[in-house]
């Protein structure tokens, strides 16, 4: 397990929240986590704003939030693949277990992730 990107204990359903600069980024990295089973599903919330301090400046920007929906085991190869792809240093992500649900939905989670391709990062 990477140090930086700590895995929930089950391999049950996951929330991963995570911020872009864009809606097109946001595109591109969420397209690529669909079409590599690394997520069921990815919602995509334009037009936020955020206002955060960074190296020690204070910033405000409009970015994307996404939310990843996923199992558990995928959630250290998730974390890999958007860093990889980001264009942020540092950006947002965090990993939230589901803590219940509709068991037909949170079942087509688990489906949707069975089996990522191999060789993701």
């Amino acid at each position: 397990m990477e140090k930086d990107s700590p895995i929930p204990v089950k391999d049950g359903p996951i929330l991963v929240y995570a911020t872009f600069p864009s809606r097109a980024e946001a595109e591109r990295i969420g397209g690529r986590l669909v079409d590599d089973g690394l997520a069921a599903c990815v919602n995509i919330l334009p037009g936020m704003v955020s206002i955060y301090v960074w190296q020690g400046k204070r910033q405000q920007d409009e970015e994307c939030a996404m939310i990843i929906k996923s199992r558990a085991t995928l959630a250290a190869p998730i974390i890999r693949t958007v860093r990889s792809l980001h264009p942020y240093e540092n950006p947002a992500l965090v990993v939230l277990d589901i803590a219940g649900g509709a068991p037909p939905f949170l079942d087509w989670i688990l489906s949707q992730t069975a089996t990522p391709k191999a060789g993701t990062p």
